[in-house]
C-alpha cells in the first residue's frame, strides 16, 4: 500500500486505509473511488491521508463517471502489462524468424505476419498502454526488429484514433512489420555504423526501398495498403524524398502516416550513437518538418493521439522530482497525473506519491528526461 495526501486522491484509486491527525483506520468497505462526491466526504470528515493499492486503478471507462476529473486515460493495471509484455515478446521471435528467412532468400509466408498483425490490432483495443509501456522497453541490439514492431504498434493505434475500419488496422499493422524489410539486405557495416553516414553510404542505405520492391513482391496475398506503409514511409510531401519522388497528393494518407510513424521511433529510440529523445523533443522536430516534409494536419492528430507526455514516459518537475506520467489529462495534455519516485537533487529514490498537475498548478514539468540521462531504472515502479 502507499500513503498519499487526501489532495491527490483521484477517481478510479483503490482505497484501503484512511488516516486522520490522530487515527488510522482501515476502510469498513475498501474499494474503488467512482465518485467526486466521495472525496469531498473524506474531505469533511477531516482525513487527511489515505493508503490506496496502487497496482489498482480502473480506467476512465471503468469508473463510469463523466466529469471533470475523470477525462483522461490511465496506467494499465499489472496483469494488462503482463499479457502485453507476453504479446511482445511472442511479436519479435515471429518477427525475428521472418528476418532470417529474408536473409537467407527462403519463400516468404504472409500468414504469420497476418496472425501477428491481428494480435497486435485485438490489443490495441483491449489494453493500449500497456503496449505502449512495453514497447517503449527497447532491445538496442535488436534495434531493426524493435524498430518494426514499434512501428507495427504505432500505425495501428495511430490509425484506430481516426476511426479506421479493424480490417485496414490490420493491414496497418502488416505494413509496419514489413516496412524497412530491405534494410535485412543492406551491408552490415553501413546498417550499424555508429555516426553519420558519408554521401556514399547514405545512398546506399536508401537502397533498402529498392531491396524492398522485390521481396514485398514475393509475399503472396500482401495488400496494398502494407505495400503502401513499406513504399512510401521515406517520402516527402515536396517530392525530395525517396524511393519514387512522390509529391503532394500523389502522397496519400497511409504513405503520410507511415512517415510520422518512422521518424517519430527513429527519433525516440537509443542507438550507440545517439541518446533517445522524449516524446516532447521529437515532437518539436517534427513539427519543424512541416507543411515541406510532414502533413501538418495528421502531425497534430498523431500528437493528440500518443500525448506530449504519453503514459508511461518519466518526466522531471521544476521542483527536481522525477516521475512517470500516470494519466494523461485530456482539457491540457501538459499537464498529466505523475507517480512520483525519485529527486535529481537528492540523487536518491523517495517515498511514491501521485500528483495531479491539472490540480496543482503551482507545479510544472520542467523536462521530460529518460532512464539513461539520470542513469536510474524504474521498472519497479511502472
Amino acid at each position: 500500500m502507499q500513503r498519499i495526501s487526501i489532495q491527490q486522491l483521484t477517481l478510479g484509486m483503490y482505497v484501503e486505509q484512511i488516516e486522520t491527525e490522530h487515527s488510522r483506520t482501515r476502510m469498513a468497505k475498501p474499494g474503488y473511488v467512482r465518485r467526486p462526491e466521495t472525496i469531498q466526504k473524506l474531505r469533511q470528515n477531516g482525513i487527511k491521508y489515505v493508503w490506496i493499492d496502487a497496482d489498482q486503478l480502473l480506467s476512465a471507462e471503468e469508473i463510469h463517471y463523466k466529469g471533470p476529473l475523470n477525462k483522461g486515460k490511465y496506467a494499465s493495471t499489472g496483469a494488462d502489462i503482463d499479457q502485453a509484455r507476453t504479446l511482445i515478446d511472442t511479436s519479435k521471435q515471429q518477427l525475428s524468424r521472418l528476418l532470417n528467412d529474408i536473409y537467407d532468400n527462403k519463400p516468404i509466408d504472409v500468414s504469420p505476419i497476418e496472425d501477428l498483425a491481428g494480435g497486435i490490432v485485438d490489443n490495441i483495443f483491449k489494453r493500449q498502454h500497456a503496449v505502449a509501456w512495453i514497447s517503449g522497453i527497447r532491445d538496442k541490439s535488436a534495434y531493426l526488429m524493435e524498430h518494426s514492431l514499434n512501428v507495427a504498434f504505432l500505425l495501428v493505434n495511430f490509425g484506430r484514433y481516426l476511426g479506421f475500419d479493424h480490417a485496414t488496422l490490420q493491414e496497418l499493422a502488416v505494413g509496419g512489420l514489413v516496412h524497412d524489410i530491405g534494410k535485412v539486405l543492406v551491408a552490415d557495416e553501413i546498417l550499424n555504423k555508429p555516426g553519420k553516414l558519408t554521401a556514399e553510404e547514405f545512398d546506399h542505405m536508401k537502397l533498402h526501398q529498392v531491396f524492398s520492391q522485390p521481396v514485398l513482391d514475393s509475399i503472396p496475398d500482401l495488400s496494398q495498403i502494407a505495400r503502401d506503409v513499406s513504399l512510401m514511409h521515406h517520402e516527402k510531401l515536396d517530392g525530395n524524398g525517396y524511393p519514387n519522388g512522390l509529391q503532394g497528393e500523389a502522397l496519400h494518407t497511409i504513405g503520410r502516416m507511415s512517415g510520422i510513424v518512422d521518424i517519430y521511433d527513429a527519433l525516440t529510440a537509443d542507438r550507440c550513437y545517439k541518446r533517445a529523445m522524449s516524446p516532447s523533443e521529437a515532437f518539436k522536430i517534427m513539427m519543424g518538418l512541416t507543411p515541406f516534409h510532414l502533413d501538418p494536419t495528421l502531425l497534430r492528430s498523431f500528437i493528440q493521439c500518443i500525448g506530449f507526455y504519453p503514459i508511461g514516459s518519466l518526466v522531471e518537475l521544476e521542483d527536481g522530482r522525477v516521475g512517470l506520467v500516470w494519466q494523461e489529462n485530456l482539457d491540457d495534455i501538459t499537464r498529466p497525473v505523475v507517480k512520483i519516485f525519485y529527486s535529481v537533487r537528492s540523487n536518491q529514490f523517495r517515498e511514491v506519491e501521485y500528483i495531479d498537475l491539472n490540480r496543482r498548478h503551482d507545479i510544472r514539468i520542467a523536462r521530460a528526461t529518460s532512464e539513461m540521462a539520470l542513469d536510474i531504472h524504474v521498472d519497479a515502479f511502472r
